[in-house]
């Protein structure tokens, strides 16, 4: 799978960590309310999918395992520096929702591959 492909899907899973995570707390759904929440994460994944598929080029767990940290680490370092909410609950809750997001579909992808080989 092409970088830029998996940099979208990356950011499309983001945006539904956003969206997920607004609709919890009954916050309205509006592109813009999303990307407020998102943009943090959104620029960190950017970064840690690029230089996970492009530079590094390791298999899928290394590679989800990279952008998966540089999203929650970066993003939430981000989110503290502009003064978002730092509640520990929320750092816990992202780091694992994002794990399962941008490791998860790596694995499924890896499966599906496996069956078709």
């Amino acid at each position: 799978m092409r970088t830029w492909t998996k940099t979208c899907l990356d950011l499309v899973l983001i945006l539904v960590f956003s969206v997920i995570g607004r609709a919890s707390h009954s916050e309205s759904l509006t592109p813009l309310g999303i990307l407020t929440t998102g943009w943090p994460f959104l620029v960190s994944g950017v970064i840690g999918s690029v230089v996970a598929c492009r530079f590094l080029r390791v298999g899928w767990l290394k590679e989800g395992a990279i952008v998966w940290v540089t999203t929650a680490v970066v993003g939430l370092a981000l989110r503290a520096l502009t003064g978002g909410g730092m509640a520990p609950a929320f750092m816990v809750v992202a780091t694992v929702t994002l794990g399962l997001l941008l490791v998860g579909w790596r694995f499924v992808a890896f499966l599906v591959g496996r069956r078709k080989g």
